[in-house]
């Protein structure tokens, strides 16, 4: 297997191989260059993330900066936002449904690193190079969730459907659909209910944009 394969299966692998070298500096040159480039644009941003997100069924709308370790290996559904400083570190792939909404200063974080520091440590080749072995486990958004400001989500979790996760969480573990869930570690407070219902939609037949 490829390093690159390793890397998607989530077995141990080297990051300093180049072909994740190479896709790790296309991927950071590509979200640098959006950064810089102003939201009168809107042609020249969209051009920058179909090539940085080419896995995206519908681009989404992102409020710069933005980070990425890879862009490849995230999946955007339809309709969905960022909002500032959104850092996703999609080592293994990363499934982002319909209809998500992504606060400030969110992470999404798929790398994982041994507990052991003896295989943890950074070791030595013959030629002097320096490297290290890590391994990333996949997280997945499913459609209509809202991630409020500050949310870490950790690799290997998956947020259900239509859930809420508050500002400053820490999610380490699952959260089933429609929950309301919050703090470190995130924890499912209560289930999302009809009485949470606001009125918004009261007069719109369709029932709003998220079904």
């Amino acid at each position: 297997m490829t390093e690159k394969e390793k890397m998607l299966a989530g077995l141990l692998y080297d990051p300093s191989d180049p072909e994740l070298d190479a896709l790790r500096l296309k991927a950071r040159k590509l979200a640098r260059k959006y950064n810089l480039t102003d939201e009168d644009r809107p042609e020249a941003l969209r051009a920058i993330l179909t090539e940085l997100l080419p896995s995206a069924e519908e681009l989404p709308a992102m409020q710069a900066p933005v980070w990425f370790d890879y862009g490849c290996n995230t999946s955007f559904g339809r309709l969905c936002f960022t909002n500032f400083n959104f850092t996703c570190l999609d080592v293994c792939p990363v499934r982002i449904g319909d209809n998500v909404m992504i606060g400030p200063n969110v992470t999404l974080a798929t790398p994982m690193h041994p507990l052991l520091p003896e295989e943890r440590n950074v070791r030595l080749r013959e030629d002097g190079s320096a490297y290290d072995l890590e391994y990333a486990k996949p997280i997945t958004i499913e459609s209509d969730c809202w991630l409020a400001a500050n949310v870490v989500v950790c690799g290997g979790v998956t947020v259900g459907r239509g859930s809420v996760i508050g500002a400053g969480s820490v999610v380490t573990r699952d959260i089933p659909p429609h929950s309301l869930a919050a703090g470190n570690p995130c924890r499912v407070i209560r289930e999302l209910t009809e009485a949470d219902r606001m009125g918004a939609y009261d007069n719109d037949p369709e029932g709003g944009c998220g079904k």
